[in-house]
């Protein structure tokens, strides 16, 4: 994420959660970054450089307008016309980061080598949240090279408690022996 996004994201967060919209605001931005990605011709048409901010401005309000809050069409239109739309995603991500420390919200990443199941999502979730003492979004993906265990990512830090890690560890122990 750049800085330009980390601003921009961030002074969209301060403004929605001063207006007390913070959470309809992140949803539609979610959304908007989505409707961007499934639509890349759109993207591109308003990134070209013969259309006038006018005609961009136009185009973000006939597609969003009416649709989600103001704030958001407006926000657009500023990352439109700063030629920024390219920084959306950061910008969201960002606005995201800011949401969650104002809630008490940690986002974390398990990896596992097996799919798990839903009661096994619950406990980990619940037994993150008491470590924590914040609410937890977890998002679990599936990589069989972990052979077994799971690994967390949380706050730019990871957990390894995966049998690849194990293994790794012990084949730089017997590395390092001197006979």
């Amino acid at each position: 994420m750049t800085e330009q996004a980390k601003r921009y994201g961030g002074s969209l967060f301060e403004l929605a959660a001063e207006e007390q919209l913070d959470d309809r605001i992140l949803g539609e931005l979610d959304g908007a970054v989505s409707c961007f990605a499934e639509n890349e011709e759109y993207f591109r048409l308003l990134a070209l450089p013969s259309l006038s901010h006018a005609i961009r401005r136009g185009l973000l309000d006939e597609a969003f307008g009416g649709q989600v809050h103001p704030y958001v069409v407006n926000f657009l239109k500023l990352l439109c016309d700063e030629g920024l739309l390219r920084e959306l995603p950061g910008c969201a991500q960002a606005y995201r980061e800011r949401y969650n420390q104002a809630h008490g919200i940690v986002q974390v990443k398990a990896a596992s080598a097996i799919p798990l199941d839903e009661a096994t999502r619950a406990r980990l979730t619940e037994k993150l949240e008491t470590v924590t003492g914040k609410q937890i979004e977890l998002t679990v993906t599936v990589d069989p090279t972990l052979l077994g265990g799971i690994r967390l990512d949380m706050d730019g830090m990871r957990l390894d408690g995966t049998v690849r890690a194990r293994l790794d560890g012990i084949r730089a122990g017997l590395d390092n022996l001197t006979l």
